[in-house]
């Protein structure tokens, strides 16, 4: 279509602009959306904003695989909301889930081609912005640049958290399994900056299938903010051509794992990243009391209560 071939995506002359949405369910509440048929949006195809305790069932979304910008079903600022029992087939996310979203289900889908499920992103231009409570069980994701993915901003706040997928199956997929805390959709490099979204308790059960690309787990984390309790459960991501081997990546990410795990995990364990904090805050209390002695009970209060929230690893 016209729009698509001018979308700075494909061109980048052009400058950047916003096209419709095909349909958007904006506050709506104890609604149902079954048995339709979306195809061709200029951008994304349905859209739940704001909404509360809506069921999305029976849905087949189609755009071609080069279509920029086309999610199946986007997610924001919305609770409560159960997808079942649907296809999308786009050129980006299959499911988008962004900022303070919670209590989401998603079940019997088929996802691409396209982007994967993803949640994010998250932080952009230093927002704060949630998203909780998601639940991704029983998926089947074919030929797809992402499997199912955690991205979020350098520079942003706020939180991800309780996040499970279970059940997925994947078939030639690049980065299956990809919590990217360095997302950049930008022309430019985007400027390292140290705030980040805090990531935690994160569980991928029983994830199989085949990986397009040789990372099939690929968990990059900030620095200043490292990923927490990511655990990985009977994982096993072989190559799509059948040659060779698969790998994991982590970076600042600390879990635990469990039964068979193919590529074998790489994850830092959490006593690691307490013991590490705990060295850090020991080098800043030092520094504090070199240089404000007179307030040294205040200083050793703060430390202690810094200590305490670093070791409450929940379970």
């Amino acid at each position: 279509q016209e729009w698509w071939r001018r979308s700075c995506k494909h061109n980048h002359s052009n400058p950047c602009h916003g096209a419709p949405t095909a349909l958007t369910f904006h506050k709506c509440k104890n609604m149902r959306i079954e048995n339709l048929n979306v195809m061709d949006s200029q951008q994304m195809h349905i859209a739940l904003t704001s909404s509360r305790r809506v069921t999305v069932s029976g849905l087949t979304v189609i755009a071609p695989a080069t279509s920029p910008n086309t999610d199946g079903i986007h997610i924001s600022a919305s609770r409560g909301i159960v997808v079942d029992n649907t296809t999308v087939s786009t050129g980006d996310d299959c499911v988008s889930i962004v900022k303070n979203s919670s209590q989401i289900s998603i079940s019997n889908i088929i996802c691409g081609p396209g982007h994967g499920i993803s949640i994010g992103s998250i932080g952009k231009s230093k927002s704060f912005e949630e998203v909780k409570d998601v639940t991704v069980d029983t998926a089947f994701i074919s030929d797809t640049r992402n499997g199912v993915r955690i991205k979020t901003w350098q520079g942003g706040s706020g939180l991800v958290s309780q996040i499970l997928f279970k059940n997925i199956n994947m078939n030639n997929v690049s980065n299956p399994i990809i919590i990217d805390q360095y997302y950049c959709d930008s022309r430019k490099p985007c400027a390292n900056q140290t705030s980040a979204v805090t990531i935690e308790k994160i569980s991928y059960v029983q994830v199989r299938g085949t990986s397009a690309s040789k990372q099939a787990i690929k968990i990059s984390c900030s620095d200043t903010s490292p990923c927490r309790n990511i655990h990985l459960e009977d994982i096993d991501l072989e190559p799509s051509n059948h040659d060779g081997f698969t790998e994991s990546f982590c970076w600042e990410a600390y879990g635990s794992s469990s039964g068979q795990v193919y590529p074998p995990p790489c994850l830092s364990d959490e006593t690691s990243f307490l013991e590490q904090s705990v060295h850090i805050w020991i080098i800043h209390l030092k520094s504090y009391v070199r240089f404000q002695f007179t307030n040294l009970p205040r200083i050793c209060e703060m430390f202690w209560l810094k200590i305490c929230n670093i070791a409450q690893i929940n379970v």
